[in-house]
């Protein structure tokens, strides 16, 4: 018969179909398609055929892994894979924890907005030990009808990751390993010897000052400060895995190595892993299967500051003058500050010369050559030790009872030598010290379900009913230090010497463990895979809060609806499948700290009564609020997934997601005397977004191809703060004060400043430049000052007039990649980028006038018409042109990034078989290759942990070129 179907998907479209069929061929076409959907998702204490699934739901399988060099943290495989998920680089120092935020910011007080990691149903507080060879799949549940089964700890989404196991058959022996070398992407342009010399003459000649460089041309090219904290680095990681089994028992088990060296002094910015991990299954009954996990990882590494103003080599590099050298070779002679160099603590090279100290740029900048040599002996290390045991029972066809208890074990600490050193007036130390602090944590939960699923008719169950209780931060530490040891050099110093006791100090403490139960419920169901529903709902009670709000439930539906399995869907060309889906759910954050609801007396607290006598006594911890209750939630999904033209895969997901009762501290008058700010209820968020996932895949005899693009938008809004405030100072940079706010209205750490409304150029401009009355609206102002807008009329330029500049947040996020294979060859493309946001760019520290500059100071304003973007240089700045916030310092964060390129050659099978091998594949690969943007530091994908945006002295992230190989056995 012949039909004509039109059909409205409230998506602003309207899909028309024409198409021949018969009822028979229909019956076989829905048999054919039944067969064809196998791919299931983990849910969450369970999985579910993803033609079923109803919740906003990423998957990132080891097919999408296995070709992607292992990086330092595991989480950099979700980057650019998954829309409505953002993973931003803190830094690029080897072993960096990066920024994950799943649909925006949910909270700006409670815990940082990281995702709740949960790895073969451990909940664990971060996934840094865990080998990306590894992992099985991920996946990322955004919406809160998914998310409701984990509860209180879930508002901020959650991200299953399942490890590898082993399978019935022939044992399986797999190498997976790589070797490359990295460098730096890009440097800044700064000033050389001469440009400085020129610049900051100027400044003092602005001023009415003599300049104090004299001829600007004698001073030459000078120190490039960069090219000596760049060094190129290498990276390797050798991966091994060992896995089979029988009808009985399967396992899995592998050993990695992984040691990255970064691309800022190496020497002292490193990381190494060693991890082994070892998974099982039996079946030792037919009722009865019993299985573990089990991993062990150990972490040794050293750092520098990562994104920091206030010292490390990165930010001296950027600010310390190009005049002085980084050596002196020929003596102290002729040098400003020569008395600096009659120290006996001076740092000195292998030759015994005086590494430069600067005699203008002076505080924590220091020279980096010299600092490196103070930080050799510091480190830090951990081992975690993560492990689940659970036993499956089925008495009955249809019903499973599971349980499993997990637990992760951590000990970690840091060491640190510090030597006698002289490496400015403002950094030294007189005595050498030796440091050591260990501490230990211990975290363990059991849960108990029990599963029910059945099928009647075309009517499919599958109930869920669980029970859990949780222990965390079961934990001590404890720290020693030894001063004035006979010996100043880390490689001798020892905490055996016999010194006196008053060089000894030391101190421990134990930690305060919480508590948490919980109790959850799930319902799915579907009816003959077209009509489908998602019920559940938690109880969670935790010990951080009072009586008052101990418990909180947490509910969750969702409904689906598979629109091409109705016998009235038309067999077509254009649109194979459809399902339409819609959710809602509550979910909750409890990441305070312990007992901030109750009132403690506080001991050992220092306090003068008047008469400079420092008594030692008692204090108040905080303000009792036994009505502090849990961050709350809500989320509301609405989707569409399509199968187009049979090779087209697209979903759309539009939500909208409020935290209400935001929890934070308040500041309060010091005069109470509390050792902690209370936290209180203080505020509401939305978030509100559409994602976008479309993928293409199709084989043309020996050529395949596929892409995979997702595209993310965020609105991110602050809708309340307490006491009708409208705003609250959030992030601050030096003397600038604060930069950006917590606004009503506004996206949450939206830059406020100046808005400058260009230069000066005459005299006559600042005159015409009045206020109602006829005054100066800015009278300190000279010409190639800037001109800033008075925003709220009163006819004067005071912080009042701060408007909004930008978000730190970027609207926008999407990735792309492609695969390509020929016969033997393969080829990858990874690309990822972000729109919509501004960058703090505050790489020079302001407070420090001879600071260096980046090369755009040249075209300051120097004349009329010269200039109208930036101001002149002067020492005094009346018109607070560089002491004030203002737009001046924001640029445009918007970038696409080449993050990956691969090409592969897979020997053919004859020549592999003659070692023994299934299969040997060679590969090359180049990271981070280009990056399109317009900022001007080192890398535009800023992230400063949960504040966005702001540029301190960025450690940019490393272009590196890897060789490696795959083989199976």
């Amino acid at each position: 018969m012949n039909l004509k179907y039109s059909k409205c998907l409230g998506l602003a479209a309207v899909l028309y179909f024409t198409a021949n069929y018969s009822a028979q061929q229909r019956v076989i076409d829905t048999a054919s398609k039944e067969k064809t959907i196998e791919e299931v998702v983990v849910i969450g204490y369970g999985t579910q055929k993803k033609s079923n699934v109803t919740g906003a739901i990423s998957s990132i399988k080891a097919s999408d892994l296995e070709n992607a060099p292992a990086a330092g943290r595991p989480e950099q495989v979700l980057q650019g894979r998954a829309a409505g998920v953002s993973v931003i680089s803190n830094s690029g120092q080897p072993g960096s924890t990066p920024t994950v935020r799943v649909r925006g910011i949910t909270s700006f007080g409670a815990g940082s907005n990281t995702p709740l990691w949960v790895v073969d149903g451990i909940v664990v507080d971060n996934i840094g030990w865990l080998s990306q060879s590894d992992i099985e799949g991920m996946e990322i549940l955004k919406d809160g009808a998914s998310s409701a089964i984990y509860g209180v700890s879930a508002a901020k989404g959650v991200v299953l990751i399942t490890t590898k196991k082993g399978a019935k058959g022939r044992m399986n022996l797999s190498y997976n390993g790589f070797y490359g070398v990295g460098s730096a992407a890009k440097k800044l342009n700064l000033l050389n010897a001469t440009e400085y010399a020129t610049i900051m003459n100027e400044a003092y000649t602005n001023d009415g000052l003599t300049p104090v460089l004299g001829n600007p041309s004698s001073y030459g090219i000078g120190t490039d400060w960069q090219k000596q904290i760049f060094n190129s680095a290498a990276r390797q990681s050798q991966e091994f895995s060992i896995s089979g089994g029988s009808d009985k028992s399967t396992f899995f088990s592998s050993f990695g190595y992984y040691d990255q060296d970064g691309i800022v002094l190496k020497d002292i910015s490193n990381y190494k892993r060693i991890n082994a991990r070892l998974n099982s299954t039996h079946k030792v009954l037919d009722w009865l299967t019993i299985g573990q996990t089990f991993a062990y990882t150990h972490v040794k590494a050293r750092g520098i500051t990562e994104n920091g103003e206030f010292g490390g080599p990165l930010s001296s590099a950027i600010n310390l003058d190009p005049i002085t050298p980084v050596v002196l070779t020929n003596g102290t002679s002729g040098q400003p500050n020569a008395n600096d160099y009659n120290n006996s603590f001076i740092v000195r090279d292998q030759n015994g010369n005086p590494y430069g100290i600067s005699p203008y740029v002076s505080k924590e900048m220091t020279n980096p050559l010299a600092f490196k040599q103070t930080q050799l002996g510091m480190y830090r290390w951990s081992d975690d030790i993560i492990a689940n045991v659970f036993a499956e029972i089925k008495p009955v066809k249809n019903i499973t009872f599971k349980s499993s208890m997990n637990g992760k074990l951590s000990y970690w600490g840091n060491q640190s030598f510090t030597p006698t050193n002289y490496l400015s007036s403002a950094v030294q130390n007189s005595f050498n010290s030796l440091f050591r602090q260990t501490e230990q944590k211990f975290e363990w939960s059991t849960e108990n379900t029990v599963t029910y699923q059945n099928k009647f008719g075309q009517h499919s169950f599958n109930f869920l009913l669980g029970q859990g209780y949780y222990e965390y931060n079961i934990s001590y530490g404890q720290n020693i230090t030894y001063q004035n040891l006979p010996v100043n050099n880390w490689q001798d110093a020892s905490f055996n010497f016999d010194i006196s006791a008053d060089n000894k100090t030391g101190n421990a403490w134990d930690g305060v463990n919480t508590h948490k139960a919980s109790y959850f419920a799930r319902l799915v169901y579907d009816y003959d895979n077209k009509y489908l529903l998602t019920g559940t709902i938690r109880r969670d009670g935790s010990s951080k809060f009072g009586a008052n709000n101990h418990w909180g439930n947490f509910p969750a539906v969702s409904l689906g609806w598979n629109a091409s399995n109705e016998s009235f869907w038309p067999e077509n060309n254009v649109v194979t499948s459809l399902k339409l889906r819609g959710g809602y759910g509550v979910l909750g954050n409890d990441a305070i700290d312990d007992f901030q609801f109750a009132n403690f007396l506080v001991g050992n607290v220092n306090y003068t009564f008047g008469d400079n006598i420092i008594r030692v006594g008692y204090a108040p911890s905080t303000l009792e609020n036994p009505d502090l209750k849990w961050e709350q939630t809500s989320q509301m999904n609405i989707a569409a997934d399509l199968k187009l033209f049979k090779n087209f895969d697209l979903s759309v997901d539009v939500y909208r997601k409020k935290t209400s009762d935001i929890l934070r501290q308040v500041e309060v008058p010091g005069y109470l005397g509390l050792l902690n700010n209370p936290w209180r209820n203080i505020g509401d968020m939305n978030n509100d977004g559409i994602e976008v996932t479309l993928g293409y895949k199709k084989n043309w005899g020996d050529f395949g191809f596929s892409a995979n693009g997702n595209f993310g938008y965020l609105k991110n809004e602050i809708t309340r703060l307490e006491n009708d405030r409208e705003y609250l100072n959030f992030a601050s940079y030096q003397t600038l004060g604060a930069v950006s706010r917590l606004q009503v209205g506004q996206s949450y750490g939206s830059f406020y400043g100046y808005q400058n409304l260009g230069i000066f150029q005459n005299q006559a401009e600042i005159d015409a430049y009045k206020n109602a009355s006829g005054g100066l609206i800015q009278d300190k102002a000279k010409p190639g000052d800037f001109k800033r807008l008075d925003a709220n009329g009163d006819g004067k330029i005071d912080e009042n007039d701060y408007v909004n500049l930008g978000n730190s947040v970027p609207k926008y996020t999407f990735g792309l990649t492609i695969n390509a294979n020929y016969k033997n060859f393969d080829v990858m493309v990874f690309a990822q980028g972000q729109a919509g946001n501004k960058v703090f760019q505050g790489l020079r520290r302001l407070d420090i006038l001879e600071a260096n500059y980046q090369t755009d100071i040249l075209g300051r304003w120097t004349g009329e018409g010269t200039s109208n973007d930036i101001a002149r240089i002067t020492r005094n700045d009346e018109n607070t042109n560089y002491t004030r916030m203002s737009d001046y310092y924001l640029q445009k964060g918007d970038y696409l990034r080449l993050k990956l390129v691969q090409i592969g050659y897979t020997l053919p099978k004859d020549i592999s078989q003659t070692i023994g091998a299934n299969k040997v594949r060679f590969y090359v690969t180049g990271e981070n290759l280009v990056t399109f943007t317009k900022y001007t530091g080192y890398d535009p994908e800023i992230a400063g942990g949960d504040t966005f945006g702001i540029d301190r002295a960025y450690y940019p992230q490393a272009r590196t070129f890897l060789f490696g190989a795959n083989i199976q056995f």
